[in-house]
């Protein structure tokens, strides 16, 4: 007893001493632009609870293929990206790790303003994609090859950036691979009918997600980035509205809309989120995953979903 009663001022020193520390700075990168889609994020600093996890937090925005390098090079702490950012650098020897999922499922489509039945409408047709790079392109190749068509010799595949919406209004393109909570929803709002092609059977994907490195993952400073954007999420979710009016001041009118964000909402949840915690990976899921991209022959045979993500950081009270 008395020896507990003579570490109490201790235990208090630290406490305080801890509340009163300087905010460790960390910079996370996010998509291209400043985007409704990130939301919980500036929702989670704007609100505070990065500032109530110890972080000051910056955002640097930038394309994918840029960030991961900076990531690999300690001059970004996390990235938002594509499970296969992480999934590739790691195959690859990156010490990289996902660690909290922004999204439970892909949100990847092929749409246009033509009719879509299935992929046998794509034969003869020209599908833009921002790039031979990330989901879209691995969602797009699935499809084909589950539909048996080749690229190149039935489908022409052009590479035309961010212009997805644009290069389909236009006719440059006869569909495109996009996003259901953008393109699309920016189609219907405007009253354009749009033919859409699942890719969810053929490319079973997880979505974006949080990604660090494995020496981030040592100390409590990426469990308090990931708590803090556990709670951007659960706010986003409960209430997109209000959230987007917090978030908007960040990404701008030209960031998209409050419809985008309510699309992506049934995203951000799943049956597995409402027992283990918004952000939690659903290792089920990730098996699929990674089971697709050992047969499109991205990844080696006998490669385990297990060793690309963890769930060990993620807070199960934040629903």
């Amino acid at each position: 007893m008395k020896l507990a009663a003579a570490l109490l001022p201790l235990l208090a020193l630290g406490t305080a001493s801890a509340q009163n520390a300087a905010p460790r700075t960390v910079t996370i990168g996010l998509g291209y632009l400043p985007n409704v889609q990130f939301t919980p994020f500036y929702v989670a600093d704007k609100l505070g609870y990065f500032r109530a996890e110890g972080v000051n937090v910056r955002f640097q925005h930038g394309f994918v293929s840029e960030l991961m390098p900076l990531l690999l090079q300690g001059k970004l702490d996390f990235i938002v990206g594509d499970p296969e950012d992480a999934i590739f650098a790691r195959n690859q020897g990156a010490p990289v790790r996902y660690v909290m999922a922004m999204y439970q499922k892909l949100p990847v489509t092929i749409f246009s303003t033509k009719p879509l039945n299935g992929a046998a409408d794509l034969r003869g047709k020209t599908v833009g994609v921002p790039g031979t790079f990330g989901s879209s392109y691995a969602a797009l190749r699935a499809v084909l090859d589950d539909a048996g068509l080749r690229e190149g010799r039935d489908v022409r595949v052009a590479s035309i950036g961010f212009t997805q919406l644009d290069a389909v209004r236009a006719g440059r393109v006869d569909a495109a691979v996009g996003f259901v909570n953008n393109e699309v929803v920016q189609l219907r709002a405007s009253g354009t009918r749009v033919g859409t092609i699942d890719v969810t059977a053929a490319y079973p994907m997880v979505g974006s997600g949080l990604i660090t490195l494995e020496k981030t993952l040592t100390g409590d400073l990426a469990r308090r980035v990931v708590r803090a954007s556990q709670r951007g999420l659960k706010f986003t979710v409960a209430d997109p509205a209000r959230a987007f009016r917090v978030a908007q001041p960040v990404f701008g009118t030209g960031g998209g809309t409050l419809d985008i964000l309510r699309a992506s909402v049934p995203l951000m949840q799943s049956a597995y989120t409402r027992a283990n915690g918004l952000g939690a990976s659903d290792p089920a899921a990730w098996t699929k995953a990674v089971a697709a991209l050992v047969r499109q022959g991205s990844l080696p045979a006998g490669a385990r979903a297990g060793t690309f993500y963890t769930n060990s950081l993620i807070s199960k009270t934040v629903r």
